[in-house]
């Protein structure tokens, strides 16, 4: 009799060791008959269409370019900016990965800045999405002076956006350029008939009376004597008058 249960529960765990092996295998046999069909996304970030098709093509996937593009600062145009599925994740072979290609940066139109001074050029770059780069003086036979004669990059090329702009001042032509005279103690007419003679401007002139010199002589000035002198700039004078306050 113990022998009979003893055979019994032999065949009792022998059955339940082949259940155990034949589920173990069927497990195995079932994911790797799944995991045949799959493959992992490759990572597609910048490439190109053909380089990124290509890549899929080996991993047994399909590229679809996704619907519009985008502009972007860092990845240059024509080139892979995004993905869906994303890289790394597990698909079914013969799956569809969208590409989205990037724009490259955003160009914008390098407005005309000749004639504008300084800070008119630098709200114009603003509104047009630029910057103010170097700014030199320069002289040139074209532009009042203080006012842009030329720039870098030149108007009408497009360049990304937040690129600088150099500009280049107008200076007053050397050849119109003089050398203020010493006026003091002349003769107030005849000063003024010389300057208005050769274009100058005479501005305040005032009168003041001055012990022991005769009224019409020139007492001050402005330009000093010896300072550069430009037609646009103003004479300002002080000169004797012909009464003396008690």
């Amino acid at each position: 009799m113990a022998g009979k249960l003893a055979r019994a529960f032999g065949w009792l765990a022998y059955s339940a060791l082949l259940l155990v092996t034949f589920g173990v295998t069927a497990s195995v046999s079932f994911g790797l008959f799944v995991r045949s069909g799959v493959t992992t996304v490759p990572d597609l970030a910048g490439l190109e269409e053909g380089a990124a098709a290509a890549l899929l093509a080996d991993s047994g996937l399909e590229l679809r370019l996704a619907e519009g593009a985008h502009y972007d600062e860092r990845v240059p145009a024509g080139r892979t900016l995004a993905q869906k599925p994303k890289a790394g994740g597990l698909v079914k072979r013969g799956s569809v990965v969208e590409v989205t290609v990037s724009l490259g940066p955003q160009l914008v139109l390098v407005p005309d800045l000749a004639g504008q001074a300084l800070s008119a050029a630098q709200v114009t770059l603003q509104a047009s999405g630029l910057a103010l780069g170097r700014a030199a003086s320069v002289y040139a036979d074209r532009g009042a002076p203080g006012t842009v004669v030329g720039q870098a990059p030149a108007a009408g090329g497009r360049v990304g956006r937040s690129t600088q702009v150099d500009v280049f001042l107008s200076l007053q032509d050397l050849s119109e350029l003089f050398l203020m005279p010493d006026l003091v103690y002349r003769d107030y007419e005849q000063v003024r008939r010389f300057f208005e003679a050769r274009g100058f401007k005479l501005g305040s002139v005032k009168f003041e009376p001055y012990e022991n010199v005769p009224a019409g002589v020139v007492l001050r000035q402005f330009p000093l004597a010896g300072h550069p002198l430009a037609r646009r700039d103003v004479i300002s004078l002080v000169v004797a008058s012909d009464s003396v306050e008690s």
